[in-house]
C-alpha cells in the first residue's frame, strides 16, 4: 500500500506525467468541502454550533470550481485542436 502511495506522489511530480494535477486538486478541495458539511450537519443535529468562517469556505469553494473548470476547459478544447489538426 505505501508503495502504491509513493509511486502515485511521483507520477504525480514527475514532468512527464498522465496524471492531471488540476483534476486532483479540485477533488481533493471537494473532498474537503463536502467533508465540512457533513460535520457542519452532524454537530447541527447534536446541537452544537460549528462555525466555519466564510472566507475559508469561499477559498475552498474557489479552489474546487476553478480547479475542476480549467480541467475540464483544457479537456474539451484539447480535443478541438486534435481534431482541427487532423482535418487539415
Amino acid at each position: 500500500m505505501i508503495k502504491k502511495i509513493k509511486s502515485f506522489f511521483h507520477s504525480l511530480f514527475s514532468d512527464d506525467n498522465s496524471i492531471n494535477e488540476k483534476a486532483v486538486v479540485g477533488f481533493s478541495a471537494f473532498i474537503l468541502l463536502a467533508f465540512v458539511l457533513v460535520i457542519d450537519v452532524i454537530t447541527g443535529i447534536l446541537g452544537h454550533e460549528l462555525p466555519i468562517h466564510e472566507f475559508v469556505f469561499d477559498g475552498f469553494l474557489v479552489i474546487t470550481l476553478g480547479s475542476l473548470g480549467i480541467a475540464s476547459f483544457d479537456k474539451i478544447f484539447a480535443n478541438k485542436d486534435k481534431s482541427d489538426k487532423s482535418d487539415k
